[in-house]
């Protein structure tokens, strides 16, 4: 077994050597989907007996370590925008660029909460709302969407102080789960997960307050395993795969004719 670590990253990454590693298929995901994810990839291990490995973290992040060679096979991006470079700069497989979700976020704080979130963000002026967990706006896709709320509403400024920042959107989601942050704008998608839909209570932001959060997944163009990843995108094509990501909150592409 050989270890890769990236340096500057929060991240590792394990090859396993000898048939495992030959057959495995490593897909970079945006933290959104790290509730979606595990239940697509059972459902596409258990119909193809093919087995895949999942890392999960901020979309820039995965973007730059790309850029730096990571050895990852397919990458499913919380920005369109980030899949769209590794495209033009030749880092992609030409053609796989995916558009496979649209993102929303939420309002959350656990159910012993004092905060009323039927008053939406403006409920995060109240004294109870201490800190908030965002994800990191400069990397993060969900982070820059809450940005972007907060200021359409004239928030931004007198909130900004509170900000505990995550590494990524799930990160964000686990300060508030763990007491960390009174409060958090997070993915509707971990909101609605397991870990999170029984804990609290959220608000649906608006769309129109933030740009789409558009998503998108690439086959890397270094990948030794194309036929593999070209499998596992068309399966995330497949109805089963659409109605699944559509249970988790997120708004899909509809289905284009063969």
């Amino acid at each position: 077994m050989r270890l890769k670590k990236w340096l500057g990253t929060a991240w590792l990454i394990t090859a396993f050597s000898g048939l495992c590693a030959a057959q495995s298929l490593t897909v970079a995901a945006a933290a959104d989907l790290q509730a979606a994810m595990p239940e697509l990839v059972a459902q596409y291990q258990k119909a193809s007996g093919k087995s895949v490995q999942v890392v999960y973290g901020s979309s820039g992040n995965f973007y730059q370590q790309i850029q730096n060679g990571a050895p990852f096979d397919v990458f499913f991006s919380a920005n369109l925008d980030y899949a769209k470079r590794l495209e033009a700069s030749g880092l992609a497989e030409p053609g796989s660029l995916y558009e496979y979700a649209t993102g929303k976020i939420v309002l959350w704080v656990p159910n012993d909460s004092k905060l009323d979130v039927k008053d939406g963000l403006k409920s995060l002026l109240a004294p109870a709302a201490r800190k908030i967990a965002i994800a990191n706006p400069e990397h993060a896709p969900y982070g820059q969407a809450a940005v972007a709320a907060l200021k359409k509403e004239n928030l931004y400024d007198p909130l900004k102080d509170k900000f505990v920042l995550g590494e990524n959107i799930s990160q964000a989601a686990s300060f508030v789960l763990g007491g960390s942050a009174d409060a958090g704008i997070v993915a509707l998608a971990l909101a609605l997960s397991p870990n999170m839909k029984d804990k609290g209570r959220y608000y649906e932001i608006p769309g129109a307050d933030y740009p789409p959060i558009e998503q998108a997944a690439v086959i890397v163009k270094a990948s030794e395993k194309k036929a593999e990843a070209k499998a596992f995108l068309d399966y995330m094509k497949s109805m089963p795969a659409r109605e699944l990501l559509k249970r988790y909150g997120f708004a899909v592409p509809e289905a284009k004719a063969p």
